[in-house]
């Protein structure tokens, strides 16, 4: 049967390891995107196409390929019409993760266990819009409902860190921390780099003219994340080069190059990317933050598409460009100096996970799983991919370290992808033990799941301690 309370799970083992240890378990939240304003203010959705559809580019990519007109996915159409596009377009993604998440949120936030289509659609669209209404249903009750204990929100350095600050104050069952997610100081190519400067000093409180303010305002800014419990730092790193620069001088006279409105070279461009981000490396260990790297998107491939709808809007791919000699040059820079953060690699292309894996294999110490394999990111987060991710990770390195699931998402209703985890991780255990390869030990495999699940991410993050039975007993 459909999504019924064994679907993916196809021994008894996998079924005695999810019913009996997954599924209880909370959710720490490492990566997402949701915006702490819209936490903080905990208002109701005023439908389920602001809830379900606003800002998901993984929907809208198979809305177009369903030929839905542009109007009735980003455009002027109303919200029940891109609704009902989106219900035309569902019944044929059988096979896709998408097809199992949006009856899985149906099912999980609204009991509504009717598959969605063009028929269905408007009873749906009546049901979930009154209970949208409901306060069990705005922002923080579909966290706290979920289980969720930690929230971790991706945050540019020259943000205040305001809405942070007053969800700390108020009264609630989980945490928000920021994300130290500096994009915009390496990339020094970019339009509007120089307005940004400005908003950059501002918050720190310094001119930022020169290569060595930037630096120090960056400082400033990880001290402040950090007084306000950020423990993670994150980077967008699509094309990864290395060039160490020839003298110190040299990345001052780039950086001035740059704000005199100078184009800069491949080359100069390199080297300041390389030193900038090694200076941050250096900050990240010295605040025993978890440093994370995600790489080879291929972004903006459509440049019509791009000047209409701007960036994360549906039309970005997978990057093939060599990885791994860059790569070791910056991680072991980095080893030779303070050492390494503890440092979370995700790769947008599963074909980098075997270099990857044996790199990090190279930097392993201290601390277990120390170098992770970040989870089946983005394209990879399907059945498939998120398999293909564990057993390469199981096959090459230790799957009990693993600290597992997050959603990566804007979307206040993707906890669902959680269990769609869980589901999968507990099926590759189990045809593990069927067949031989793993001790039919369920003490053994149901710690492994529960470490996975949300203990090895509480304790590798830093996270307060607690045990997940007195975390569900709140």
């Amino acid at each position: 049967m459909f999504l019924n309370d064994d679907f993916l799970l196809t021994s008894e083992t996998a079924r005695l390891l999810f019913h009996n240890h997954a599924k209880t378990m909370p959710i720490i939240d490492y990566h997402c995107h949701l915006d702490p304003k819209e936490i903080y203010e905990d208002k109701a959705f005023r439908n389920l196409t602001e809830a379900w559809l606003a800002g998901d580019h993984y929907k809208w990519r198979l809305m177009r390929a369903n030929g839905i007109p542009e109007s009735h996915i980003t455009g002027e159409a109303s919200d029940y019409d891109k609704f009902l596009a989106w219900a035309r377009t569902l019944p044929k993604a059988v096979g896709n993760p998408l097809y199992s998440w949006t009856h899985l949120e149906l099912r999980r936030f609204f009991g509504i266990n009717e598959t969605l289509n063009e028929a269905s659609a408007p009873a749906i669209w009546e049901e979930v819009n009154r209970k949208l209404a409901e306060p069990a249903y705005t922002r923080r009750s579909l966290i706290r409902n979920s289980k969720v204990k930690t929230v971790c929100t991706t945050d540019d350095p020259a943000d205040s860190l305001e809405y942070h600050r007053l969800l700390k104050e108020s009264e609630q069952d989980f945490q928000v921390f920021p994300t130290f997610r500096p994009d915009k100081a390496l990339n020094i190519d970019a339009d509007g780099f120089t307005t940004w400067l400005t908003r950059l000093g501002e918050a720190a409180g310094v001119a930022v003219t020169t290569y060595a303010a930037l630096v120090e305002a960056l400082r400033s800014r990880v001290d402040f994340f950090h007084q306000n419990g950020c423990r993670l730092s994150d980077h967008a790193l699509d094309v990864l080069r290395y060039q160490a620069a020839g003298e110190a001088s040299q990345l001052e006279r780039i950086f001035t190059k740059r704000l005199e409105g100078a184009v800069l070279s491949p080359e100069e461009i390199t080297v300041y990317r390389t030193e900038l981000l090694s200076e941050l490396i250096g900050m990240y260990h010295d605040k025993n933050w978890t440093m994370q790297l995600h790489l080879h998107a291929f972004r903006n491939n459509n440049t019509p598409m791009f000047r209409r709808l701007g960036p994360d809007t549906g039309y970005d791919g997978i990057n093939d460009l060599s990885l791994a000699e860059a790569l070791s040059q910056l991680l072991d820079r980095a080893e030779c100096g303070k050492g390494l953060p503890k440092t979370i690699l995700y790769s947008l292309n599963p074909g980098d996970y075997p270099a990857l894996l044996a790199l990090m294999g190279c930097y392993q110490k201290d601390t277990a799983g120390k170098l992770q394999l970040g989870s089946g990111w983005w394209y990879n987060d399907t059945r498939d991919g998120m398999r293909r991710q564990l057993t390469l990770l199981a096959d090459n390195s230790l799957l009990g370290n693993f600290v597992g699931m997050l959603t990566d998402s804007r979307s206040f209703l993707s906890y669902t992808r959680h269990e769609y985890f869980r589901r999968v991780l507990c099926e590759l255990l189990g045809e593990l033990a069927d067949r031989g390869e793993a001790p039919d030990d369920l003490a053994l495999l149901g710690q492994l799941v529960e470490d996975i699940a949300y203990n090895n991410a509480a304790g590798y993050f830093g996270f307060e301690a607690r045990s997940a039975a007195k975390l569900q007993h709140r």
